[in-house]
């Protein structure tokens, strides 16, 4: 089974930043599409293809970038620009997403 550690959530201010990482085991990390996936519903955030091509969803485009580490076997997050919205817990996964979930990195944005 894959496994999926996030982190790098916190408290940020509106307009702030946040950088969330997601390491995940070697095994299922080559050559996988893997998303960030966001809340209870695990709506998706941001898709990064194995080429590191990058797809997003609306509520976020403009003010996201993804990025993956091969050699690290870590993806990355980068919320800009935060507004409330973005509060939620931020999980990784596969594309579409597997059963197996980590415990997810918290975002909080407040002022």
């Amino acid at each position: 089974q894959a496994q999926w550690v996030e982190s790098g959530g916190g408290l940020g201010q509106p307009g702030g930043s946040l950088r969330l990482s997601c390491q995940a085991s070697p095994t299922i990390f080559k050559q996988m599409a893997i998303g960030w996936y966001r809340g209870n519903q695990r709506d998706a955030v941001a898709i990064i293809g194995p080429d590191g091509y990058t797809t997003f969803a609306d509520s976020v485009k403009g003010r996201v970038s993804a990025s993956r580490n091969e050699a690290a076997n870590t993806v990355y997050l980068q919320l800009n620009d935060l507004k409330p919205e973005d509060t939620g817990v931020y999980y990784c996964n596969l594309v579409p997403p597997s059963d197996n979930w980590g415990q997810g990195t918290q975002v909080t944005v407040s002022s």
